[in-house]
């Protein structure tokens, strides 16, 4: 291995918007390998010989094989897997690497964003219907939220994978990555306690035929729920809630 790499700040950047874009070759074989090749391509170039030398073709190559992790969670091996190519780590212990931290990345990933960050920026978004908002304000509040959460995902996770390397699984014991889920889920019950009220005043206002139609609508959701429980995860439920109340909105 050689001495620590260095990785500049445009790399960095190149690398960031690309991970944006990492499940754009998404496919059965590789599922989100092509993508982790196509984030640390910028990272590769910096290998003796550059872009077209052998260093880089082979890493190109190992990087762009089968890879299964959550999209966001991809960024922490992107950064550690950057830095072994570039030390000069030998190719076997690289992939037994890549094979190691799949699963940790998926489902730390998963219930990170999927089962908590989702669902809870979706029902923020409705506190913003319930308290006024129109459809812009409510798709707004939905995406500005999401989408800071995800980004701030990114970064930190290219940053530590970068700084700690092929050692970044102890990073994964990181509190916010272990108890982030538990308390996203109290502030999003927190969150809907106060909202669904304010959208069910909001909704029904002082018609009683109305009213009748949001307590049957009410009765058919929770059926539906019951009948679909552990098939349908909660951030589908989240988003199609979230896009009936601001499809009302336009309606109204």
């Amino acid at each position: 291995m050689t001495a620590t790499a260095v990785l500049p700040a445009g790399t960095r950047v190149a690398i960031f918007f690309r991970m944006l874009a990492i499940q754009g070759a998404w496919n059965y074989e590789t599922l989100v390998g092509n993508g982790i090749g196509f984030c640390m391509e910028p990272a590769l170039r910096r290998l003796p010989g550059g872009p077209h030398g052998e260093a880089y073709r082979a890493a190109l190559a190992r990087q762009s094989q089968y890879f299964n992790a959550h999209p966001y969670m991809a960024a922490v091996a992107v950064g550690a897997l950057a830095r072994a190519e570039l030390e000069g780590v030998e190719p076997a212990r690289i992939e037994r690497f890549r094979t190691a931290m799949c699963g940790p990345l998926g489902s730390v990933g998963d219930r990170l964003m999927w089962a908590s960050w989702l669902p809870f920026c979706a029902l923020v978004a409705l506190l913003t219907f319930a308290l006024g908002a129109g459809a812009a304000g409510t798709v707004l509040t939905f995406l500005i939220s999401y989408n800071a959460g995800h980004v701030a995902m990114r970064i930190w996770g290219m940053n530590v994978g970068w700084r700690e390397g092929l050692k970044v699984a102890s990073a994964l014991a990181n509190p916010v990555l272990r108890h982030g889920p538990l308390h996203i889920a109290r502030a999003g019950a927190l969150v809907a306690g106060v909202a669904l009220p304010l959208v069910v005043q909001r909704l029904v206002g002082g018609g009683r035929i109305v009213q009748g139609e949001i307590l049957a609508a009410v009765l058919v959701g929770g059926f539906l729920v019951t009948r679909r429980q552990g098939r349908v995860e909660a951030w589908k439920w989240s988003l199609g809630v979230l896009a009936l109340f601001a499809l009302y909105s336009v309606l109204r």
